[in-house]
C-alpha cells in the first residue's frame, strides 16, 4: 500500500485519525521549532505515548512561501536531534531553482551521507531524470517537488528513473484522491498532503484511495 505522510500537528484528534490509518508525519524544522516537541528531548509520538514514524523535510519550502532565505541552522538542528531515526530526509534543496537547486542539493552530499537515513534529491521544473541519473540510489531517492503541471506531466518519468536504480520515489503535495491514485501508477511508494492535517475530516476519504489501491494490486 502507497505511504501517506502528513504534515505535523498538535492537534490530538488528528494525530489519532493518522496513528489509526496508519499514516505517518513529515516533519520539517520550521514546524517543530515552534512545536512543543522543541523544547524536549524526545522522539515524535502518537498522543497515546507510542513512537510515530516520521520522515524530515528540509524546510525549503516555508521559507519560499514566507519569502525568507533558507535557514540552515534550523535544518542542522532538525538533523542533529532526529536525522537518525527518520525515514528519509529531504535534501536543502531551491523551489523553483532548476539545475541550480541540483548543485546547490549535490553540495549538501558529503555533510548527510553519513546520517543513518535515506536521502531524497528534491527534483523540480528545469530539471531532467539524465541530470541526476548519477545520483540516484538506494541510498539517494526522489522527492518529486515542483509546480503542479510540470508535476502531473513528468511524474511517470521519475518513477521509471526511480525503479530503474533501486531507489525510493516519494511525491510532495498530494491531497485528493486523483492524486494518490496517480502516485501509485507512476510507482511511487509515498506521498505528503496538508489536506488531513488542516481538515481532518478528509482522511477517511484520502485513506480510502489508498485501500482500494492496495485491493488493485492484489486482484
Amino acid at each position: 500500500m502507497i505511504q501517506g505522510y502528513a504534515s505535523w500537528t498538535g492537534t490530538r484528534t488528528t494525530l489519532d485519525a493518522l496513528r489509526v490509518a496508519r499514516w505517518r508525519l513529515l516533519l520539517s524544522p520550521d514546524t517543530l521549532r515552534t512545536s512543543k516537541m522543541a523544547n524536549r528531548d524526545i522522539r515524535p509520538q502518537w498522543t497515546d505515548g507510542s513512537p510515530a514514524p516520521y520522515a524530515l523535510d528540509n524546510g525549503a519550502w516555508g521559507c519560499f512561501q514566507q519569502e525568507r532565505d533558507f535557514n540552515v541552522n534550523a535544518f542542522r538542528w532538525a538533523i542533529t536531534r532526529l536525522g537518525s531515526g527518520a525515514d528519509w530526509i529531504v535534501i536543502p534543496d531551491i523551489v523553483e531553482g532548476g539545475l541550480e537547486s541540483l548543485r546547490f542539493s549535490e553540495s549538501w552530499l558529503h555533510e548527510l551521507l553519513p546520517v543513518p537515513s535515506v536521502l531524497l534529491l528534491a527534483v523540480q521544473d528545469g530539471m531532467a531524470p539524465s541530470d541526476v541519473e548519477h545520483l540516484v540510489s538506494p541510498s539517494i531517492g526522489i522527492f518529486l517537488g515542483g509546480s503542479t503541471e510540470w508535476k502531473l506531466d513528468t511524474m511517470r518519468d521519475w518513477g521509471a528513473l526511480a525503479a530503474k536504480n533501486n531507489a525510493y520515489f516519494h511525491v510532495g503535495r498530494v491531497n485528493s484522491m486523483r492524486r494518490i491514485y496517480r502516485c501509485q501508477l507512476a510507482g511511487a511508494h509515498s506521498f505528503d498532503g496538508t489536506s488531513v492535517t488542516k481538515y481532518p475530516c478528509t482522511i477517511t476519504r484520502l485513506n480510502n484511495a489508498r485501500k482500494q489501491l492496495a485491493l488493485w494490486e492484489r486482484i
